[in-house]
């Protein structure tokens, strides 16, 4: 739980349950480096561009652990076809519950399978190749883009199509669906903020932060895992940053290892540990040059990272308070 003081980092109550070694790193431009990683927490590995992060992390403790789950803002999944009901499974529950109220083949509800239009092979549009220039996408003229057939249409579940439901946000699936695991798996991409996405929305039309988020839901359930995120703020507004602070917390609270490579200080100023690299970059960097809380990061004079964070921490007060009580509810 956070704990916010006004003029002083924030501090929190996670304690470490063992650490994960690197030794003697020589990876590009780090420096025989040696560092331990402690388990069950959220730890930051911080320092300018060119220090020797990146190298650290990927160049030699992904060697190390190579079942470590590496989220990033790369898209995600087959992305024509694939949308966050097909992505987190519910989409098999609910046309299940399509097949058994209108005793028709499950086939029929996918639009990958029987049901799926025939003129755009489900994909509700079509792709027109103006050979010399860039292909034009049009609105598929048979389904409308419902990429269904008109017959699956008339099959419906309380007085909706197969097509309606994906239209629907997550938002309004919770409050429809009665299925419990449906909505579970629905409630926990709301808890991380993406309760406006519809269901059937293809994920090629994601920004790269959603897409992370998606990942990141996927993962809030499992224990004992090891989580790299390489700059997961990259171009994120700061509502966003506050919703995945939030979720990093939970996946710590749930009894796993985060490991986050990141230059935002807001994100560094959660850290239960900061891993600082320079002190500078290229054949300057490559060296440790303090790991250990935020208190101690900000009381080094060496780190730059330490001196910008000082002037965050004691001006953030009520944005701290305000993440806490956000942190409160969402573990509510």
């Amino acid at each position: 739980m956070l704990k916010p003081l006004q003029g002083k980092p924030v501090q929190h109550d996670k304690q470490s349950n063992g650490y994960l070694l690197i030794s003697n790193a020589t990876a590009n431009n780090l420096k025989n480096v040696s560092v331990s990683i402690p388990q069950g927490v959220l730890t930051a590995i911080t320092g300018v561009a060119g220090s020797g992060k990146s190298s650290l992390i990927f160049d030699c403790f992904l060697e190390q652990h190579p079942k470590a789950v590496v989220i990033d803002q790369s898209p995600i999944g087959a992305m024509n076809r694939g949308n966050p009901a097909t992505y987190t499974g519910v989409f098999d529950r609910i046309r299940k519950l399509f097949a058994k109220e209108t005793g028709k083949n499950i086939g029929y509800f996918s639009f990958n399978s029987k049901g799926a239009c025939e003129k755009c092979k489900g994909l509700g549009f079509r792709e027109i190749d103006m050979h010399f220039l860039s292909s034009v996408t049009l609105i598929c003229s048979e389904c409308e883009g419902k990429r269904y057939k008109k017959d699956v249409l008339t099959y419906l579940y309380k007085n909706k199509s197969i097509s309606d439901v994906l239209e629907m946000t997550i938002s309004e699936a919770i409050a429809f669906f009665n299925d419990s695991e449906i909505i579970r798996r629905l409630e926990i991409l709301k808890s991380v903020g993406l309760d406006y996405l519809q269901l059937g929305q293809s994920l090629n039309t994601l920004s790269g932060g959603e897409a992370q988020r998606v990942k990141l839901a996927s993962e809030l359930h499992k224990k004992g895992n090891i989580y790299v995120l390489d700059e997961p703020t990259t171009g994120l507004h700061m509502a966003d940053i506050e919703k995945l602070i939030i979720i990093l917390r939970q996946l710590v609270d749930n009894g796993n290892t985060v490991i986050v490579i990141e230059h935002n200080l807001d994100v560094i100023s959660q850290a239960d540990w900061i891993i600082d690299l320079g002190p500078e970059g290229g054949r300057r960097g490559g060296d440790v040059v303090v790991q250990g809380t935020a208190n101690e990061i900000i009381n080094c004079k060496r780190s730059f990272t330490g001196q910008f964070l000082k002037k965050v921490i004691n001006s953030s007060f009520w944005g701290a308070k305000r993440l806490q009580n956000q942190i409160l509810d969402a573990s509510r």
